[in-house]
């Protein structure tokens, strides 16, 4: 008899976050988020959709622990995660976050390796330097970066903008997570090799088992990259459901609103379909 491993689950259950605003001898309130649940499994993909302000990067930033919650919960695996100490770390190890900025969220003036020999020392003490070298060469690979050994050495600002995503994505994979939160991770990158890390990032949610929370104000590829999506206005969660669904049959005004600033969802699925083709004669 086959016995089936259950799913991981991240959870974020009733999350609120507000700010208080010192303006003179007065203090406002801003609700940044509000009331905001779901659960991402390992295995799927949730996208996270909503124009800049609406509290996407805030719901990321309290899932890797970098803001507290006002209210809620965070959960992994149904229990609640630590803010401090080794219960933190070791929920690290499980959920890390690829940054929107590639330039700026890698180190310039150190290489490759050691961006990635960190996370591995600290998530595997045990490792000998030959073992997290070579580490550290699995990760490029697993990102595309080949060969392994033309980039280990090299520093940042010697890599494409690309390049250096694909960097930070294997940095998120180092510790062993299940989950990774990647926010609006190819904003900053030029439109002809968004599609290349996309595509990347969907291999690897296959191919590993990852959950990954994918946060864009683009619906187009949140509908080509994720299982289910959340529509985000305000810090409220006015629209969700699976992807196919909120894009053809969206039911709140803002999620129609995005739709019409969106590119054609059908031009990029034949431009992915153009650029795999063209990947594939090469």
């Amino acid at each position: 008899m086959t016995v089936e491993t259950q799913a991981s689950t991240l959870e974020a259950r009733h999350l609120v976050k507000d700010f208080r605003l010192r303006s003179g001898m007065r203090t406002e309130v801003l609700h940044a988020v509000k009331d905001v649940s779901f659960t991402l499994r390992q295995g799927r993909t949730i996208a996270l959709v909503g124009e800049s302000g609406s509290g996407k990067s805030t719901i990321a930033r309290m899932l890797m622990k970098l803001e507290t919650p006002s209210g809620g919960d965070i959960l992994l695996d149904g229990a609640r995660t630590g803010r401090r100490g080794r219960a933190a770390a070791a929920y690290r190890s499980q959920v890390q976050m690829v940054f929107q900025d590639p330039f700026a969220s890698l180190n310039p003036f150190h290489t490759i390796l050691h961006h990635l020999e960190r996370p591995l020392r600290i998530h595997h003490p045990r490792l000998s330097p030959a073992q997290v070298r070579q580490r550290a060469l699995d990760l490029l690979e697993r990102v595309r970066l080949t060969p392994a050994t033309s980039f280990i050495e090299r520093r940042p600002h010697e890599l494409s903008g690309g390049q250096r995503q694909r960097v930070a994505i294997a940095r998120a994979l180092a510790p062993g997570a299940r989950f990774i939160i990647a926010d609006e991770p190819v904003s900053m990158l030029d439109v002809s090799i968004r599609l290349g890390v996309l595509n990347l990032l969907a291999d690897l949610q296959r191919e590993e088992h990852l959950g990954v929370l994918y946060i864009t104000h683009d619906l187009a590829t949140a509908r080509h990259f994720s299982d289910e999506i959340m529509v985000l206005y305000k810090g409220d969660v006015v629209e969700r459901g699976p992807a196919d669904e909120v894009i053809l049959r969206p039911q709140h005004e803002y999620t129609r609103t995005l739709l019409a600033a969106a590119p054609d969802p059908d031009d990029l699925g034949r431009l992915r379909d153009e650029v795999r083709a063209e990947l594939a004669r090469s």
